[in-house]
């Protein structure tokens, strides 16, 4: 049996070591996790002994790192085809990994301004511009896709595409972005799946707080 090693950071703040840890989870990929704290201002000294980049998430299997949280899923999508990590259909997979893509290089003013923090209480702030231009772009990304599938996620089960915009989830409902009722809707859907539940469980324990301004 392989023995892959995710490392991430901590799990309140980190939304790229997020994407990864639940899309293996949900698809249930065998592998343990290694969290390296973020330690602000010095950033993460403990990872530049073991990541190229000195960033999480970094994925290990044996000799072989991979980093980017895009790359970590699709690495254990060879590994593991059928686990379910991208849909069946070809159409649908092709269409998956095209707005996964789009996460990953996308939506900076929402990242930058509304950092995901699982321990947030819901409050609104006063937001710079572009955020709600992203906002109105992922919305329409989930709509258009959950009327497709059915829901309750984007091609009607949990896949690495769901993983992807997880993150997104938080910021919407810790800032108050959305009231609309499917994206609502879909929110909940991926706050109640097992594996988000874990992630959020094991966040809400951790005793190490960055400060908002530098998070």
């Amino acid at each position: 049996m392989r023995d892959l090693v995710l490392y991430i950071g901590n799990r309140n703040y980190s939304s790229w070591s997020l994407r990864p840890w639940l899309a293996l989870t949900a698809a249930g990929i065998p592998f343990r996790d290694e969290v390296i704290l973020f330690d602000f201002p010095a950033g993460n000294p403990g990872l530049k002994a073991v990541s190229p980049t000195g960033r999480v998430p970094l994925l290990v299997d044996g000799d072989l790192k991979v980093w980017e949280s895009l790359a970590i899923i699709e690495y254990a999508h060879e590994l593991f085809p059928d686990a379910g990590l991208w849909p069946k259909d070809r159409a649908a997979r092709a269409d998956a990994r095209a707005i996964a893509t789009e996460m990953l290089s996308s939506f900076h003013a929402l990242r930058n301004a509304c950092p995901m923090n699982i321990r947030r209480p819901v409050k609104a702030i006063d937001l710079p511009e572009g955020v709600m231009d992203n906002v109105a772009r992922i919305e329409t990304i989930w709509h258009e896709r959950l009327a497709r599938s059915g829901g309750p996620f984007l091609y009607g089960a949990f896949s690495a595409a769901d993983a992807m915009y997880a993150p997104v989830t938080n910021r919407f409902e810790i800032y108050a972005l959305t009231q609309d009722p499917r994206s609502r809707a879909y929110m909940a859907a991926v706050k109640a799946h097992p594996a988000f539940r874990a992630w959020q469980e094991a966040a809400l324990a951790e005793p190490w707080i960055v400060p908002e301004d530098e998070a």
